[in-house]
């Protein structure tokens, strides 16, 4: 006669030092249900294991149920036990009596003892009305979608294409690059930023396993891992990119040129409406701003760059393409925006142009910025003899973002170290700082150099900054010093905290990702999974998942991609079992299971007037089944009457 037999490990002393298992495994021995019980010292022990497939055929047993750790921990490792030894792997239970008894119950093993007998003897209930379960297979495509061409981006798309993976590269912006595109130099070794990124860019056109899709953006997601359908706008960029040279005859011919704010240069320059966003830009073409083009948006009247144009690359009928997409994996790499500095008014940016951001003082420094590298009064183009940061503007701030930015600290001590390489040694340069933070590798000793170079150190925030008729002026309390010091410059950098790019919002809907409280992509666990999102087949890298400097920004990249590449380098996959059912008899059509959903798993059967499951979509998380007013859903492994045979074991006499 078949039946269930219990298996009760030691850990050591980690449960046998606080649960008596001798008694443990007699009381198992007399459950209902129960025809074989014993004990082992360390259960998941290769003999442990031997001991499970043994049993079950000798004792001819057709459910198991191991009482040890967290399931968290183990429970694929019995569940393949309980495979290999002929049952289905899901007429297996674990019984937590680690984590949930005798880890917390230490001090008293007469206590320890009962409730361990309690959760066995709830395992054991569920395990008699347990029920084979088979996965869904899935086809895999082994192509790949990547989101974002910033540096992350760009890694995960040349490592995925390194591995033979067909790869489809989506950014928003007319060139890949990113934030990084902008930087002059990165720390702590001051090397040339465009010297790093450029050759990567270039990669990234040559391969032929990748495909860009630049100055596109994701329109719709449907589908699940391995068979991911996804829709991208390819936005009309009214040039034959196939024909385009980048030969700028056009950009000097246009009617707008230099009339209208260049974003590359953060606003400090003007471009015309037809550009390249920066002369290494990838791809090497022009796009024309249909809304500010005298052509597109006004008369219709305006041909000079189409005049100009000897190998007729100008396509003013051109329209908006909608492409197309079937991947196995995606990843998420849509980096940051930094915060608008005019959110806090006390700081004075926007009330004058010698207040600037850090990226603005990027694009000042850069050689092929938009004052060719000379730094200079914005206002008036003197000369500068002071420079003051001002850190964690709008960061570490319980009422905007409460987290650190973590690249502002190093990011002002590089710029420090720009500075005097560009201005004469007796310009004064301060930096009002709430604690330097230097984490990284080598990023100390770059500190320690930097406090070398002659420069102000204050610890406080200004209270305020004033704009006057020649200086700026900042009142600021050194907490150090213990002192209120008024400080006077020609310029006056903010250091934002950083955001998650615009749009992430719309794309988490999309992609049926969640954001963390700061808004943020989450991340499935901080530590043991962080390029996991809780999709399966979705990953995220670089910024997206919260603010990091371009080392984890890459080195999280790569990690997406091998994570993908797992996917991508099966035939099939076999999707979880134990996902949520429907029963049609009983469904009303009510459609409250459909607004709850997190994953779109279900849908609505308008012929039947009843819900329907996507399996491969479900991720069994039981949002449906808690909420269904006619009790219709039921989560497969976790029923109704499971979870009541279990509560009714779970309760001591007193209690019931």
């Amino acid at each position: 006669m078949s039946g269930i037999g219990v298996f009760i490990c030691h850990c050591g002393s980690n449960i046998a030092g606080t649960v008596d298992v001798d008694e443990l495994t007699e009381y198992a021995s007399d459950l209902n249900g129960v025809t074989f019980a014993t004990n082992y010292k360390y259960m998941c022990s290769d003999p442990g294991q031997e001991l499970i497939k043994d049993s079950v055929e000798e004792q001819d047993l057709d459910s198991v149920v191991v009482a040890a750790c967290s399931p968290r921990m183990h429970e694929e490792t019995f569940q393949a036990v309980v495979e290999d030894a002929g049952l289905n792997p899901y007429r297996f239970q674990m019984a937590n009596i680690r984590e949930q008894c005798s880890w917390v119950h230490s001090d008293d093993m007469e206590k320890a003892t009962e409730k361990a007998k309690h959760l066995v003897e709830m395992s054991v209930e569920k395990s008699r009305l347990s029920e084979d379960l088979e996965k869904t297979e899935v086809d895999v495509n082994s192509d790949a979608l990547v989101i974002g061409g910033g540096i992350a981006g760009i890694q995960s798309a040349l490592d995925l294409a390194d591995q033979g993976k067909k790869v489809y590269l989506v950014e928003r912006e007319p060139s890949i690059g990113g934030k990084m595109a902008q930087l002059d130099k990165t720390f702590p070794t001051l090397d040339c930023s465009s010297c790093i990124l450029t050759p990567k860019m270039t990669d990234v056109a040559r391969n032929p396993n990748i495909e860009l899709l630049t100055y596109s953006e994701v329109e719709e997601v449907d589908g699940s891992v391995g068979d991911f359908e996804v829709k991208v706008k390819k936005k009309a960029t009214y040039v034959d990119w196939d024909k385009c040279t980048a030969c700028g005859d056009c950009a000097e011919a246009c009617r707008r040129s230099g009339n209208v704010e260049d974003e590359f240069n953060e606003g400090l320059d003007n471009r015309g409406a037809i550009y390249t966003p920066f002369p290494q830009a990838v791809p090497a073409a022009y796009t024309i701003d249909s809304e500010v083009c005298i052509s597109l948006e006004y008369d219709g009247t305006c041909t000079s760059c189409r005049e100009v144009c000897e190998l007729d690359a100008i396509d003013l009928d051109d329209e908006d393409e909608i492409v197309e997409l079937n991947v196995g994996s995606i990843i998420v790499a849509t980096g940051y925006d930094l915060m608008d500095p005019e959110k806090i008014y006390e700081y004075g940016y926007g009330k004058s142009k010698d207040i600037i951001t850090n990226l603005e003082l990027e694009r000042i420094i850069d050689a092929s910025g938009p004052t060719d590298g000379e730094i200079h009064r914005l206002s008036d183009g003197e000369d500068v003899e002071s420079v003051t940061f001002i850190l964690c503007v709008g960061s570490r701030d319980e009422e905007l973002q409460s987290y650190c930015c973590r690249i502002g600290c190093m990011g002002a001590l590089k710029h420090v170290h720009l500075l005097r390489d560009h201005l004469d040694e007796d310009v004064d340069i301060n930096i009002c700082y709430t604690d330097i933070r230097s984490f990284g590798k080598g990023y100390e000793e770059f500190y320690r150099r930097t406090r070398d170079l002659d420069v102000n150190f204050v610890r406080g925030r200004p209270s305020e900054v004033n704009v006057q008729e020649e200086k700026v002026e900042l009142n600021v309390f050194d907490t150090t010093m213990d002192k209120l010091l008024q400080v006077e410059s020609d310029l006056v950098v903010l250091v934002p905290a950083l955001l998650p790019s615009e749009g992430t919002e719309e794309l988490s809907r999309q992609l049926r990702i969640t954001r963390s409280s700061d808004g943020f992509l989450q991340e499935a666990h901080p530590k043991l999974r962080p390029m996991d999102t809780f999709t399966n087949g979705i990953f995220i890298a670089g910024c997206c998942q919260g603010p990091k400097d371009i080392p984890d920004s890459v080195s999280q990249a790569s990690g997406a991609a091998a994570k993908a590449s797992t996917i991508l380098s099966k035939d099939k996959l076999q999707s979880e079992a134990t996902i949520a059912s429907i029963d049609d008899d009983i469904c009303s059509g009510c459609k409250m299971c459909i607004s709850v959903c997190p994953y779109d798993a279900i849908e609505y059967n308008e012929e039947d007037e009843v819900a329907e499951i996507t399996d491969v979509l479900c991720m069994g998380c039981g949002s449906c089944a808690s909420l269904c007013p006619t009790g219709a859903i039921e989560h497969k492994g976790f029923k109704d009457e499971m979870l009541e045979a279990m509560i009714d074991a779970g309760l001591t006499e007193e209690e019931g």
